[in-house]
């Protein structure tokens, strides 16, 4: 997955996380001063490569080739040593690690709840006892009380000069343990008008937020805190090996 939109996922990416430094700011202060840290869904690296300048010893992995291409990129242009590698959940090694962050919604592409527990082992796995896990997640609860449509960008974004539009296809399942689709288009404007778009089709596992606290035990952690409420569009859980 995120093949195609790895090239164009600022323009998905909120302006204050565009940053290494915006988008580490959330989660720095949660961690323990230059410990060990392993960002296990690295995305374009902008969290990883934030933590590295605030003095954090920084791991990087994701399951996609170009992201972690973008990764080294985005370490090398800012001169921190990041080291990304090409890896599953499932095959994490290494640490052990002071910390383990899995954020930006990424644990709901785990395969049902047998992948996400395969995970989210993998993930305590690779902590010292007593590392903190940091998961964020979309309210799904609130997605699954809409319904499967068309949802398209209600303005453009604009990313180095360059404007598009996001547009987003839900395809909700009937039951939670059914694989969920999400198709995602982003259209880039060029001077004279003209559109190119990057488009991509994204299974989905969604789980309710009691769903996450028992899978998180069931993997050998201890949730701790969740900020998780029934108004709110996302939420972070943090728990400890």
């Amino acid at each position: 997955m995120y093949g195609t939109l790895a090239a164009v996922y600022d323009w998905l990416v909120p302006d204050a996380l565009l940053t290494p430094e915006g988008s580490a700011q959330a989660f720095a202060p949660l961690l323990e001063p230059g410990s060990r840290v392993l960002d296990c869904a690295a995305g374009t690296g902008t969290l990883a490569v934030g933590l590295a300048l605030a003095g954090f010893e920084v791991t990087a992995s994701d399951a996609s080739p170009e992201m972690i291409a973008r990764t080294r990129a985005l370490a090398d242009a800012r001169g921190v040593d990041v080291r990304p590698h090409l890896r599953v959940w499932a095959d994490l090694h290494g640490g052990p690690y002071d910390a383990v962050l899995c954020v930006g919604n990424s644990l709901a592409h785990a395969q049902g709840r047998r992948g996400r527990r395969a995970a989210l082992t993998a993930m305590a796995r690779v902590l010292r006892p007593g590392g903190l896990l940091l998961v964020t997640a979309r309210n799904w609860e609130r997605v699954r009380a809409g319904q499967s449509g068309l949802e398209v960008g209600e303005r453009l974004v604009e990313r180095d000069g360059v404007l598009g539009l996001v547009i987003r296809s839900w395809t909700l399942a009937d039951q939670w343990t059914e694989p969920h689709l999400l198709d995602t288009a982003v259209a880039l404007l060029d001077g004279e008008g003209r559109v190119t778009t990057h488009a991509e089709r994204l299974p989905f596992w969604p789980f309710p937020h009691e769903t996450l606290d028992a899978d998180l035990r069931a993997s050998g952690l201890r949730p701790e805190t969740s900020s998780w409420a029934p108004d709110a569009d996302r939420y972070l859980v943090t728990s400890r090996r």
